[in-house]
Order: C-alpha cells, then sequence, then structure tokens
C-alpha cells in the first residue's frame, strides 16, 4: 500500500544547502529512535541493496557514530558523524564526513553540518534535515554523487522498519 507521504529535496545553490523534509507513518519518538540508536540505524541507514554496521556509537554531545555502508560484495563505504547538540526529540545537530576504517576523514571529499529536526504533523512524523556545505561545489559533488536518490531510497528502507516496529 503506497502512502502519500510529504518528500520534499531542495537544493539552494545560493547558500550551498540541502533541505530535505520527509513525512513517517509513525510518532516522533519512535523515528527519533530510528536516527539515535545504532541497533536501528543498523537496519535501515543505506540504500538498497547496501547495509550498514556500526563500529562505535556514542549518541551525546561531543560524541559519534562511525559506521560502514557495505554493498552487496562486501565493498565499505565509511561515513563519520560528529554529534554536536542534541535536544531529545525535538532535534540535534552534526558534522558528517566520509572516512575510513580507522575514523580517518577523507579531506577531499565534502563535509557538512546537518541540522535534524523532528516534529509533529497529526498522529506523523516530520523530519527536517538541512544539509550545509562549505562551498557550490561541495553541494554539487553530493548532488551528482546520486544524495537524493540514495536518500530517497534509504528513507524507503526506514518506513518498512517503521511498519514491522509498529506492529
Amino acid at each position: 500500500m503506497k502512502h502519500n507521504l510529504q518528500f520534499d529535496f531542495i537544493a539552494d545553490k545560493q547558500k550551498n544547502t540541502l533541505t530535505v523534509r520527509r513525512e513517517f507513518l509513525a510518532d516522533r519518538q519512535l523515528v527519533w529512535d530510528c536516527y539515535t540508536k545504532s541497533e536501528l540505524l543498523d537496519q535501515w541507514f543505506a540504500p538498497a541493496p547496501l547495509s550498514t554496521k556500526t563500529k562505535s556509537f556514542d549518541f551525546r554531545e561531543g560524541g559519534h557514530w562511525h559506521y560502514a555502508m557495505i554493498d552487496p560484495n562486501g565493498t565499505e563505504y565509511w561515513g563519520y558523524t560528529d554529534y554536536l547538540k542534541i535536544h531529545p526529540i525535538d532535534y540535534y545537530t552534526s558534522l558528517d564526513a566520509f572516512c575510513n576504517a580507522d575514523g580517518e576523514i577523507n579531506e577531499a571529499l565534502p563535509r557538512a553540518e546537518w541540522v535534524v529536526t523532528f516534529t509533529d504533523k497529526g498522529e506523523n512524523a516530520l523530519v527536517e534535515t538541512v544539509v550545509t556545505y562549505k562551498s557550490l561545489s561541495d553541494l554539487e559533488t553530493v548532488i551528482q554523487m546520486g544524495m537524493e536518490q540514495g536518500l530517497a531510497a534509504t528513507l524507503e528502507k526506514l518506513d518498512e522498519l517503521l511498519l514491522h516496529l509498529r506492529k
């Protein structure tokens, strides 16, 4: 059954930002948990057919998440998120980067600040993510890397997980 859930993906080339608004068929607490607990992130945070594994996770201000997205042939794509500010079930801010298995940041690829806000939309949750890049070139790089398609596919996996968790 297809639901008509809000999904906006807006690139602002003047501000070097991506704004993503996505509605979920679940309450805000459950969606917050899916974004902030590694055992749940590992179940959805990668576009199909990739999977996710967490190497280390500490969701607190000053904490981090070091993880890999793994394709079916075993190739690992590592990411590192520094958590900057957290206001439970309302929002968090973070700094996202590409890295290697040791957590060393890849300076050749874009790094961005994320502001992730969780609000109620009736009985559903709405997540707004504003990603700010240092330059237009960085923004265009991630768009060309398939950020919109990858994020859309990733959030569909979250839809499936939420459906399973709500049963």
